[in-house]
């Protein structure tokens, strides 16, 4: 018998993903909607395996191993595990410097 996680969001990947969203309606709405949709999927399947994301390089290199993330091109959803739930952090853009925001976000 597999363990259940439950995913939470946290109000700041909440936040992230509004911006995300809301900027890309502006020049397609279907498709803002579509990315919306994807991503809520595959964050939703953290559920049965949440530890098939990745540790997040940037911050392993800083001996920081406790976040993990999953990439949905062009975005970095980072999320960290604990106990039975699994807490969605941030949705970064990976085209933008993702060290030093995650460095800002996690490293406090």
């Amino acid at each position: 018998m597999s363990n259940r996680y439950q995913v939470v969001w946290a109000a700041a990947a909440q936040n992230d993903l509004k911006q995300i969203i809301d900027y890309i309606a502006i020049g397609s709405p279907g498709n803002a909607l579509h990315i919306l949709q994807k991503i809520k999927q595959k964050t939703s399947d953290l559920y049965a395996m949440p530890e098939r994301g990745r540790i997040v390089p940037e911050l392993k290199a800083q001996g920081i191993h406790i976040y993990r993330e999953l990439i949905i091109a062009p975005w970095r959803v980072i999320y960290r595990i604990s106990d039975t739930t699994v807490f969605v952090l941030s949705v970064i853009d990976s085209r933008r410097n993702v060290e030093d925001i995650l460095l800002d976000r996690f490293s406090k």
